[in-house]
């Protein structure tokens, strides 16, 4: 037990009021709630009676959640929808609630962002479109940002005729 110092109970009542003002400040998954319950010493049945509450009185809300990082995932870090549903997937959210996030993302807007996407990094490294291996990083990096992979050799093909 070196190192580890035992945590001092916490009430019901504390805990749900910690809980409640942790999920106002910004929505949170079920996941990160449930971790921080267990971080301030609370398990078990009082945990799960906290969780209900908090689902209840609607401070916990998982397509809430889903909705809200779907679109600032997508707006701020431009991720594609591949990148948002495993990092949902990896959060333990529903397929409903996935499916409902994705919903967010307008279409039109997705591929105007992969579009700007592309623009920005090759005139970033100074890439050409007519170079081959410069087109497969560009490809590799809309990858790793999250497009799928036929969107992304369309919005390549379309910029190399331009």
């Amino acid at each position: 037990m070196e190192g580890r110092q035992k945590k001092a109970y916490i009430s019901r009542t504390v805990a749900l009021s910690k809980l409640q003002r942790y999920c106002a400040y910004q929505d949170r998954c079920h996941q990160e709630v449930r971790s921080k319950l267990l971080d301030l010493g609370v398990y078990g049945d009082e945990l799960e009676e906290i969780m209900a509450q908090l689902i209840t009185d609607r401070f916990l809300d998982e397509e809430r959640f889903a909705r809200s990082f779907a679109r600032g995932k997508f707006s701020v870090k431009q991720w594609g929808r591949i990148r948002i549903t495993a990092e949902l997937r990896l959060r333990k959210i529903s397929d409903y609630c996935v499916r409902a996030a994705l919903s967010e993302i307008d279409e039109q807007r997705y591929r105007e962002q992969l579009q700007q996407l592309l623009t920005r990094k090759a005139a970033l490294e100074q890439l050409s479109a007519a170079d081959i291996s410069h087109r497969q990083r560009l490809f590799q990096f809309a990858l790793r940002k999250g497009y799928e992979p036929e969107l992304v050799q369309q919005a390549l093909a379309g910029w190399q005729k331009a």
